[in-house]
């Protein structure tokens, strides 16, 4: 604990400070996720301030996911969320086999519906039309993190329930074995507390925030391909996108997925 930051006298209050300087530790890996950290009362020795104001500054890096509380054995780092960018088009266990997490999909459902309006909008179909409708819960190292509704044309979604949905990315099978060529994405974001059924489906509280995103994806054609609604765990996964000021030579455009890196899923 020696390694820590000296408090100084500035005009960053107290609390700020020994915050920051519990996040770097927890940043430079000397606390590793899971590991317990010192009590109240240690670290308020250290810094040589009140363990009100520790208390403040725990405070504050729980309600920012970086520690958890398990009441009786201490105060413990969070593990890191998991994150996928937003530079290119990739699909989910792209993204993530390539950080080193394991990827299982739980298939729950796969149906033919008819495409309401919404959908059929997205698609450019009729509404009513018939579709086929995928939902799967997308687990990282056996943990639930995301509930993914995929709506396809019929005649896709049919083929694809040969397909081992459980252990490979849609779009990879439709690259690798259908030839279908990906182009772009169009991105809609937004949050919402979870109802009863994403709350069992991701293993959460009934109105616990959750990112949830409308991706329509088109075929390297231009045409509209796959719909979905993903609906991820806020506490467990995070998008991030890197873009340019205008007049950057090479702008990113991560949403459109005109970037100028070779768009895949």
């Amino acid at each position: 604990m020696n390694s820590f930051r000296a408090i100084e006298a500035s005009p960053v209050p107290l609390y700020t400070q020994v915050k920051q300087s519990l996040r770097e530790r927890i940043v430079d890996g000397t606390y590793a996720p899971h590991a317990r950290l010192p009590a109240e009362s240690e670290i308020s020795r250290i810094f040589g301030v009140s363990r009100i104001t520790v208390r403040q500054a725990l405070g504050d890096l729980q309600n920012e996911g970086v520690i958890f509380k398990i009441p009786g054995k201490g105060t413990f780092v969070s593990k890191p969320k998991a994150t996928q960018e937003l530079t290119q088009l990739e699909g989910f266990a792209e993204a993530m086999s390539g950080k080193g997490y394991a990827v299982h999909n739980r298939v729950i459902s796969h149906a033919t519906v008819a495409a309401t309006q919404h959908i059929a909008q997205q698609l450019e179909i009729a509404p009513g039309t018939q579709v086929t409708e995928i939902r799967r819960i997308r687990h990282l190292d056996s943990a639930p993190v995301s509930l993914d509704i995929t709506y396809l044309p019929h005649a896709i979604g049919e083929r694809l329930r040969q397909e081992d949905l459980a252990g490979r990315d849609i779009f990879l099978i439709l690259e690798k074995d259908y030839g279908i060529a990906l182009g772009h994405a169009e991105l809609q974001i937004d949050a919402l507390p979870a109802d009863a059924h994403l709350a069992l489906a991701l293993q959460v509280k009934q109105g616990t925030a959750l990112l949830r995103i409308e991706r329509l994806t088109h075929g390297a054609d231009g045409k509209p391909l796959d719909f979905e609604f993903l609906y991820f765990r806020g506490d467990a996964f995070q998008y991030r996108l890197q873009i340019a000021r205008h007049g950057a030579t090479q702008p990113l455009h991560p949403i459109t997925g005109n970037a100028p890196a070779p768009t895949r899923k």
